[in-house]
């Protein structure tokens, strides 16, 4: 009973941990991925605290895909039209 009990402490501790990371200020966020960048981690973990280090909006874009690249915003008003049915129209029922 006690593995099972530490599997899902551990489990709720990786949770909760992405969770504060994710909601997380960018400026918190980097702050911490350069101290985590001190330590002497794996290639593996190293690499989502590098990505977190980078200043937003380094690729000139918003800041907030990461993947680099400027999306353009759509500027265009579509009207929307309702067209309500005439009485003659409707069937009645029977």
């Amino acid at each position: 009973m006690a593995a099972q009990e530490l599997i899902v402490a551990l489990i709720v501790l990786a949770c909760a941990s992405y969770a504060a990371w994710t909601l997380m200020p960018s400026a918190a966020r980097r702050g911490l991925a350069l101290r985590a960048l001190k330590l002497p981690l794996p290639a593996a973990l190293a690499r989502p605290f590098r990505k977190a280090a980078q200043p937003a909006g380094a690729c000139g874009g918003c800041g907030g895909c990461g993947d680099g690249a400027d999306k353009p915003v759509a500027k265009a008003i579509h009207t929307v039209t309702l067209h309500r049915a005439s009485v003659s129209s409707r069937r009645s029922p029977g």
